[in-house]
């Protein structure tokens, strides 16, 4: 039966292949019409078959139009042509730099009867797919010796080589499989996968693939800004063209990958069947990991300027915390004393440290190149690095937009010398006080699209902290993804657009409400570490977190949403007084 379902997926998937080709034969057919049509003409007048009276009029006018229509076909197919096709950007992984890997890749395409891939390559992301990159600005990876050439190119180290194009699609696997999942469960989640490269071999389908990118990569040319109007005149009738085309071939190359795929998983069946019902269930739980530890781990450390060169291997640490968290995951622990799929690689902490890298690039949009403003941190010196330096940071600001508002403490320090950056003020602040009493606050109001906040003066300082942020965001200027930085570009610098970076951004902007507590729970924790012998720590699944004798804070949060939200100070002082943070002790700022 898998025999069955394997011909009928590919049978699909020639018939939809066929008829994309059907296509592109007849807007060839249009193209060539009036040529017929000339070349009939003046054949009629040189035999004296068609001539006289009107003949010789419609004879120049249609081979004029017959040439333009030539020229323009020509202008179009040129451009299709030579339009270059849209590739993942990856981390390129040399055979010499992961023998075993590529063993087990080749084996899985024998034993799949299928053409193994050409090459291997990483992306930071949880998914694997294979990617054609037959075109001539499609070059392989880069070969190495004794080194991982793909990292060692994103560090500088060396620089890409010249090579014949592959035939065959490169396989495309995703990082933080290779660190969280065992050697049998990757070859599980591979085998449908590898299993594509059989129909990628069928001529009809590779074909219709080409003329599909082809027509994808034209329409991308003429959208990108042009110079000059004769040049956007002509660029706009290619790219109608182009739309028309893929327009009318979309269906037929949907189903035609649908086909694919289905012949693909019914051959992968055969293999490891059993195992890779468990091995999805690790994708799964590898997404959930990956997701957390970039939006809650690494983007507070990206936007600081710091990238976590360590990325996959904080995968296993954080979904090890989440199998402790959650009974439902706490039996997947067990598998990690078998042996990780990142044994398969030669150096796999300079695989990871160059996956870190290019996911800082995708998700935040990061430098090309490590440098000054762009430094990697490891995790021993995250908390230090990053979560005191993020609090310090937040709570400066925030000192220094309430001087810039003016405002002051309303009851004199009891300490001497206790008028600078505390935490009191920023509590006698927020607080919305009783009807009747002096400085009586302003009734509750609703910022704009930032939420609920307590007062009018929480609101100015929502206002002044965004402004900050974005004096400050302007200064810094755009990411520097194209600068020169002495160093060699990332990998693949020539295949992806630079100036669309990041490709997927984790979260939106935050607004001002977001902003106003984030600003607060950082002046709190500074007041708690310098004066209730706190220290900065680091949650795997909740990112900076504040540790009290050791332990993770977690009932911060809802107490300072309360003063912000309801200008309540209440809950917060019960807090503090219970840990014996003294907020009116000058802070430490930088």
């Amino acid at each position: 039966m898998t025999g069955i379902g394997v011909e009928a997926g590919a049978q699909a998937a020639r018939s939809r292949a066929l008829a994309v080709l059907r296509i592109r034969s007849r807007a060839l057919a249009v193209a060539l019409l009036p040529a017929a049509v000339a070349v009939v003409l003046l054949v009629g007048d040189s035999t004296g078959h068609i001539s006289g009276g009107h003949w010789g009029i419609a004879r120049w006018v249609v081979t004029a139009v017959a040439a333009v229509v030539l020229l323009s076909a020509a202008g179009i197919a040129l451009v299709v042509a030579r339009s270059r096709p849209a590739v993942s950007p990856t981390v390129p992984i040399a055979e010499n730099a992961a023998p075993d890997l590529y063993r087990m890749v080749r084996d899985l395409a024998d034993r799949l009867d299928v053409p193994a891939p050409s090459a291997i390559a990483l992306t930071p992301d949880c998914d694997s797919w294979l990617e054609d990159r037959t075109h001539r600005a499609h070059g392989p990876p880069p070969h190495s010796g004794d080194e991982i050439a793909a990292a060692r190119w994103i560090r500088g180290l060396s620089s890409p080589r010249a090579h014949r194009a592959p035939t065959a699609p490169v396989l495309v696997i995703g990082s933080p499989f290779l660190w969280w999942m065992r050697v049998g469960e990757l070859r599980a989640v591979l085998a449908p996968v590898v299993a594509g490269t059989g129909p990628s071999a069928h001529p009809d389908i590779a074909a219709a693939r080409r003329f599909v990118r082809g027509l994808d990569a034209a329409v991308a040319v003429t959208s990108a800004p042009a110079h000059g109007a004769l040049v956007r005149t002509v660029l706009a009738g290619v790219g109608w063209v182009a739309r028309l085309l893929l327009r009318s071939c979309r269906g037929h190359a949907a189903e035609m990958e649908r086909g694919v795929a289905a012949a693909a998983a019914e051959r992968a069946q055969a293999v490891d069947y059993g195992l890779r019902i468990v091995a999805q269930e690790q994708v799964g739980l590898a997404y959930a990991g990956w997701d957390r530890l970039l939006t809650r781990v690494a983007l507070p450390a990206w936007r600081m300027g710091r990238w976590p060169s360590r990325l996959d291997a904080g995968v296993v640490a954080a979904l090890t915390e989440l199998s402790r968290r959650d009974r439902l995951a706490e039996g997947f622990t067990s598998r990690l004393g078998e042996r990780p799929a990142c044994d398969l690689l030669e150096e796999p902490g300079l695989v990871d440290e160059a996956a870190s890298l290019l996911a800082a690039r995708l998700f935040h949009g990061g430098p090309v190149a490590p440098g000054p403003d762009w430094a990697p941190v490891g995790w021993q010196e995250y908390p230090e690095e990053v979560v005191d330096r993020k609090w310090r940071m937040d709570a400066a600001r925030l000192q220094r937009v309430l001087d810039a508002l003016g405002v002051h403490r309303s009851t004199p320090p009891a300490i001497p010398g206790a008028d600078g950056p505390t935490l009191e003020r920023v509590l006698e602040y927020l607080t919305v006080r009783a009807p009747g009493t002096k400085d009586e606050a302003p009734a509750p109001t609703v910022p704009d699209d930032d939420g609920v906040v307590a007062s009018v003066r929480a609101a100015a300082l929502v206002a002044g902290l965004s402004a900050a942020m974005a004096r400050e965001e302007a200064a810094v200027g755009p990411a520097p993804g194209g600068g020169d930085t002495g160093q060699a570009p990332g990998p693949d610098p020539a295949l992806w657009d630079e100036g669309v970076l990041p490709l997927f951004p984790l979260q939106p902007p935050r607004t001002g409400r977001e902003l106003l507590v984030d600003h607060v729970t950082a002046m709190v924790c500074c007041a708690a570490m310098d004066t209730a012998g706190a220290t900065p720590g680091l949650d795997w699944l909740d990112g900076p977190s504040l540790l009290v004798r050791g332990e993770r804070t977690a009932d911060l949060a809802p107490r300072v949403l309360t003063l912000v939200e309801e200008g309540d100070p209440a809950p917060l002082r019960a807090w503090l007084q219970s840990l014996g943070v003294r907020p009116e002790k000058p802070v430490r700022l930088v």
